[in-house]
């Protein structure tokens, strides 16, 4: 027995040594990515480049700054740097405000933040700091893994499948897959399926690269005995290519996942060695959805991974296919609601689970009130981007409302309606002194983004610099407006998902969502309102949402009371108005 135990902790050890090996290992190579890719920005190279064997990255991370220019690095102009707080020292409230705009910013351009709060941020905790620059880092390198970006991709389509087929894959499985597409051509025996025990031993990276980049060959590559030995002949090879040195070759031979995907995806970038067959390209480049509806699809993408569901979300018009991430975003947002034991979770073999999954989730729609006028399973199956796109809208807006529904203290009973959200705004900006009103989220004047400014100003005085607002008159001066309303909005909090188009296009469901988002941010920082019928915040003080607060009474009686949302289709359509006589007396609208 006592031999048994000791085996059991040595393993143990070696198990913990090996992973705070690959820490150091990731640590040291998102290092040298940091001084590379920050070496000219005109406020951080003041303290580049950093330290790999020093704490120096942890240090640097812990104002807030490099968070943001890091994801602006990954997705350019993700955030306004106007927004940021920029000085040599800040104190604990201007890092606060850099942390919650890196982390709602870090979720909008993909990022599982779950658990990551401000705190953990400026105490600079390894693990969560660096998980969060992983995914920062993915994200850039893996942005033109995609039919858009890359449309020399269509190549990669294999016989009898179809291209909605090759759409429908994570940036991961396209890497893989265009990974094993050249290996399969250079004779390599072998499917690589991971990015770790895969690619230990170097030799899937020696074909791939004497197949791409032939004229830096070396024989010895191959030939030699000692993993590392190849892993640094590979690391040569990469280099001569125009690869960028991140490596060491010890990451390759440890299996390093992340380090891994960051070096193939680097060798994809500088050379993909895919055809230029124009017919192809071009089918390839018709394979777009309009512009709005790819928007939407973004916004919804993001909203629902925001959630923390299990499932990650990379094609939202594939991925729901199944129905399994609908019943997954269902049961964060009406706990509860679904039966289980009659789901299938992927891979599903059969069509009809699919189809029964998706009926279940036609049918809790149902049991919400929600508007599914001529949406049936089948519709999800088959991918009806419009009334997909229609149902996930209204199960936002549901999510949304039962927040502020959570959050209200004195509505007095009242519902919480799209009508109810715009006068709450209205009253704010007037209760500051200033005249600017709206009559609907369809309202033309929305377009200058004064409005929003204004509002954002009414909930947090000197979180608005005026001498950066424009007048909001030719588009150059809305965008400017826009991009800085985005910003300012998830520097104090805002969990929010839409672009500066939709502010200057007046879209009027992502202007009720970021009516809605601030007025949620108020109510979760007025205490005196909070606490004065015992209601708590649904979401903690920095940008990661809280445990939900909805006791399990309230979790079962959840469909009943969503009756009381008024919560209906037309409002998607019709002008969203307050009439004076909708709320005569001002103190029913939260002050």
């Amino acid at each position: 027995m006592r031999k048994s135990g000791g085996s059991k902790a040595t393993a143990s050890v070696l198990k913990a040594a090996a992973a705070d090996t690959i820490i150091e290992s990731e640590k040291s190579t998102y290092v040298r990515h940091i001084n590379i890719y920050l070496a000219d920005d005109p406020f951080l190279k003041q303290f580049l480049p950093l330290d790999p064997a020093t704490n120096d990255l942890f240090d640097l991370a812990k104002d807030g700054v490099l968070l943001c220019k890091l994801i602006n690095v990954a997705v350019p102009g993700t955030i306004d740097e106007r927004a940021i707080n920029t000085k040599k020292v800040l104190n604990l409230w201007e890092r606060n405000e850099n942390h919650t705009l890196g982390l709602n910013s870090a979720k909008a351009i993909g990022c599982t933040v779950v658990n990551i709060g401000t705190q953990d941020l400026v105490e600079g905790r390894p693990t969560l700091l660096l998980g969060l620059i992983s995914q920062i880092i993915k994200i850039q390198l893996l942005a033109d893994l995609n039919l858009k970006k890359t449309p020399q991709l269509i190549e990669l389509l294999e016989d009898g499948n179809d291209i909605e087929e090759l759409m429908g894959l994570s940036p991961e499985k396209l890497l893989l897959r265009w990974m094993n597409y050249h290996l399969s051509k250079g004779g390599y025996e072998k499917t690589v399926t991971n990015f770790y025990s895969d690619l230990k031993d170097g030799k899937a990276y020696a074909y791939l690269l004497n197949i791409l980049a032939p004229e830096y060959c070396n024989t010895m590559t191959l030939d030699t005995e000692d993993p590392t030995e190849r892993a640094n002949l590979v690391l040569d090879h990469a280099e001569r290519m125009g690869c960028k040195r991140y490596l060491h070759p010890e990451d390759i031979v440890e299996g390093s996942s992340n380090l891994n995907l960051a070096f193939v995806a680097q060798i994809f970038h500088q050379r993909n060695g895919l055809s230029l067959d124009g017919k192809k390209i071009s089918f390839a480049e018709r394979m777009t959805d309009d512009v709005q509806l790819s928007r939407d699809e973004r916004c919804f993408r993001l909203w629902m991974n925001s959630l923390g569901i299990e499932t990650y979300v990379n094609n939202l018009f594939e991925d729901v296919r199944t129905g399994w991430v609908l019943l997954e975003v269902l049961d964060k947002i009406a706990p509860g609601s679904v039966n289980w034991k009659h789901a299938t979770k992927p891979p599903i073999r059969f069509p009809f689970r699919k189809v029964e999954n998706c009926n279940q989730v036609v049918m809790i729609g149902e049991a919400l009130r929600l508007s599914i006028v001529n949406l049936g399973g089948n519709d999800i199956v088959e991918g009806n981007k419009k009334l997909i796109v229609a149902f996930l809208w209204q199960l936002m807006r549901y999510n949304m409302l039962q927040v502020l529904k959570n959050l209200r203290a004195r509505s007095r009973g009242k519902d919480i309606t799209d009508a109810y959200i715009m006068a709450w705004a209205n009253r704010k900006i007037k209760s500051t002194g200033r005249s600017r009103q709206i009559e609907s989220f369809k309202d033309k004047s929305l377009s200058s983004g004064l409005f929003f400014l204004e509002l954002l100003s009414a909930m947090e005085p000197r979180v608005v610099n005026w001498n950066l607002v424009t007048k909001g008159e030719s588009d150059e001066e809305k965008r400017l407006n826009a991009t800085y309303i985005i910003s300012v909005a998830r520097k104090i909090g805002c969990s929010i998902f839409l672009l500066p188009e939709d502010i200057m296009e007046v879209n009027q469901k992502m202007m009720l969502t970021l009516t809605a988002s601030i007025m949620c941010w108020y109510l979760q920082n007025a205490p005196e309102e909070a606490e004065a019928n015992g209601y708590s915040s649904a979401y903690t003080s920095d940008a990661s949402p809280a445990h939900s607060t909805i006791g399990e009474d309230e979790s079962a009686s959840l469909c009943a009371e969503i009756s009381s949302l008024n919560i209906e289709v037309a409002a998607l359509d019709n002008d969203i108005t307050a009439s004076p006589s909708q709320f005569e007396n001002e103190d029913d609208i939260i002050e």
